[in-house]
C-alpha cells in the first residue's frame, strides 16, 4: 500500500500494539528515508525494576526497517513484500526514562537492494537500530534482518526472468 509519509505516521501511532506500548512515530523522512521514533515511559510498558519492558523496545524496533523500505520500493515501482526475518537485542543499561531511535536508508542502502532484488529476487541484510535514553546513552542495540523479495521475480533453471 503506498500512502504518504504523514498519514503512515498517524496509521502507526494508533496501530494497537504501537500503541498501546506508547511507541510514537514522530515523523517519517521525506520518501520513507528515514524514521524517527521514541518510546514514552508508562504504567503499561513498565516492569518490576521500573524500567522500560524490553518486548517494549523490541517491538519498537522490529517493523520499522521493512516498512520504510517497502515504501521506498513501492513508490519507485516495484512489487515487493518485506519482513524482518530475524532480530537480535541486546541490553545495555535499563531503560528508565523515555527512549528513541532514528532509522536512515542512504542512497547507497536502497541501490544496494535494488540491484539484488534485480538479480536475486532476493535481498537480505541485517540493520542496526540503536536506542537512546533521554542523556544520550545506548540502552539498546539491536539488529533486524530484513528481507525483501521482488515478487515480479521469476526463477527458472537456466535464468532469471521477471514478469
Amino acid at each position: 500500500m503506498v500512502v504518504s509519509e504523514s498519514l503512515l505516521k498517524w496509521i502507526m501511532r494508533f496501530y494497537p500494539p504501537l500503541f498501546f506500548q506508547r511507541i510514537w512515530v514522530v515523523r517519517f523522512d521525506e520518501g520513507f528515508r528515514g524514521v524517527n521514533v521514541k518510546i514514552n515511559k508508562s504504567f503499561f510498558n513498565r516492569n518490576y525494576n521500573n524500567s522500560i519492558f524490553g518486548g517494549t523496545i523490541f517491538s519498537a524496533a522490529d517493523p520499522f526497517y521493512p516498512i520504510i523500505f517497502h515504501q521506498v520500493l513501492t513508490n519507485k515501482g516495484y512489487n515487493v513484500i518485506a519482513w524482518s526475518k530475524s532480530a537480535q537485542i541486546q541490553f545495555l543499561k535499563p531503560a528508565l526514562t523515555k527512549l528513541r531511535f532514528n532509522i536512515n536508508l542512504s542512497d547507497e542502502d536502497i541501490a544496494e537492494a535494488e540491484h539484488v532484488l534485480h538479480t536475486g529476487g532476493r535481498y537480505v541484510k541485517t540493520r542496526p537500530v540503536d536506542i537512546y535514553n533521554e542523556n544520550g546513552e545506548i540502552c539498546v542495540a539491536v539488529t533486524v534482518e530484513v528481507y525483501i523479495r521482488n515478487l515480479d521475480f521469476i526463477e527458472t533453471d537456466d535464468e532469471s526472468v521477471y514478469k
